[in-house]
């Protein structure tokens, strides 16, 4: 079996029965669209897989060791690595669980900040994802939207060394609903 449907596989076992919020699909056939994305827009084999895999260690209990070595039953280990290494990029660090006391447009001003450290191809896997969410999010809930796109303008002004079409991308929606 080809390597990207064992990566799909290994995300559909971890997500288990998560969905999406507002649709009921499956969790996944969000990573899966931003994995297409990313692949379109010129992604690299690792940077498909994690798009893959982008929310494991944020939304699932799957700790980063499990995960490590999940990925390396299925791929060499240098691109196991450099896999691991994205999505641990990707993952929130200042969540409420993390930092309970700083409210939440604090903790989302500091991942902003985050955010522009990470790797541009981390950043670009980033775009995808926020540009699949930010379609889904205005669509069926414009109120929580509005603030959504806030918080995404704040990360792009710092996140901008990614992929330089999927971020202009990412500016037209962000310019669409402000």
């Amino acid at each position: 079996m080809e390597k990207i449907n064992k990566i799909k596989e290994l995300a559909i076992l971890l997500h288990g029965n998560q969905k999406r919020k507002y649709t009921g699909e499956p969790y996944v056939t969000h990573t899966f669209r931003v994995s297409d994305m990313v692949k379109e827009y010129g992604g690299d084999e690792a940077m498909v897989y994690a798009a893959v895999l982008h929310d494991v260690l944020e939304d699932t209990p799957t700790t980063e060791s499990e995960l490590l070595e999940k990925i390396m039953s299925i791929v060499e280990p240098n691109i196991a690595m450099d896999v691991i290494r994205l999505v641990k990029e990707l993952t929130d660090v200042f969540t409420t669980e993390n930092y309970p006391k700083i409210n939440r447009k604090g903790r989302k001003e500091m991942e902003a900040i985050r955010m522009g450290r990470i790797s541009p191809r981390a950043q670009t896997i980033k775009y995808a994802d926020l540009l699949d969410n930010s379609e889904d999010i205005m669509r069926n809930d414009p109120k929580f939207g509005k603030l959504y796109i806030k918080e995404k303008e704040v990360i792009l002004k710092h996140m901008n060394k990614g992929n330089k079409n999927l971020y202009e991308k990412c500016l037209k929606i962000i310019n669409k609903y402000i």
